[in-house]
């Protein structure tokens, strides 16, 4: 299965009243993993940003200006998400602003419904946790997601942070390799014993894996005040 974790920045929080796209960022996943390609790219917007938006982002008309628009890049962008299931926090709000941006270009490119498919993880939240709050920021909290460095908003470094809360969410698990939880597990995979019987392959797990399963339920009960693993 192939995944493309989305985020965007804009001039403002409105596309109805003409703000437009500054920067896209994006992560590959195929079946859960991250491939390593990812895509980003700051965008002319040719308007001011709003206060309140280059508040949050840093990001002024100055240092968008030599930028290209987003006409000039929207092949290479569909092309990366292409057949891709599109993982976005509050999708309503990045696929508005996209489907605006695509829709000033005329009708050549339809809908990003053309070109992929896509999940909210804020409904996925909503679901999971009614009444908390489930903003990105309280999301990472709560699952225990770094976000010390996210001292600004940006496409990008959204994208990796939603990845991490993404996965937590449907997995249990906090991590897939924008961290040390990966050279972890590839030295317990190195540990693995096989055993080959006359009809079958048993994978016995090592001791550091048993260790690690044990450590992870703890959390989950910690987390959510009760395990049914736990117990």
């Amino acid at each position: 299965m192939r995944q493309v974790i989305l985020d965007t920045e804009t001039t403002g929080l409105s596309w109805e009243k003409g703000n437009r796209v500054v920067e896209i960022g994006c992560i590959e996943l195929l079946n859960r993993r991250p491939t390593e390609r990812t895509y980003q790219q700051y965008l002319n917007p040719g308007r001011e940003m709003e206060p309140g938006a280059a508040e949050v982002t840093g990001l002024t008309l100055d240092f968008l200006a030599d930028k290209p628009r987003f006409g000039e890049v929207v092949q290479e962008f569909l092309d990366f998400i292409a057949g891709a299931e599109l993982v976005i926090h509050n999708a309503e709000f990045d696929i508005g602003f996209l489907n605006y941006e695509l829709g000033l270009l005329g009708t050549a490119y339809g809908r990003i419904d053309r070109h992929a498919g896509v999940l909210d993880t804020l409904k996925m939240a909503r679901e999971l946790y009614p009444g908390q709050r489930n903003s990105l920021d309280a999301l990472c909290k709560r699952l225990g997601v770094d976000n010390k460095h996210r001292q600004l908003h940006g496409a990008l470094l959204d994208a990796e942070l939603l990845a991490d809360v993404y996965l937590a969410m449907t997995s249990g698990q906090t991590g897939f390799g924008f961290d040390e939880a990966a050279a972890e597990s590839d030295a317990a995979a190195s540990e693995l014993i096989v055993t080959v019987t006359s009809s079958s392959v048993i994978l016995h797990a090592t001791a550091q894996e048993i260790e690690a399963h044990r450590a992870r339920i703890l959390k989950i009960a910690d987390k959510s005040g009760k395990s049914l693993w736990a117990d």
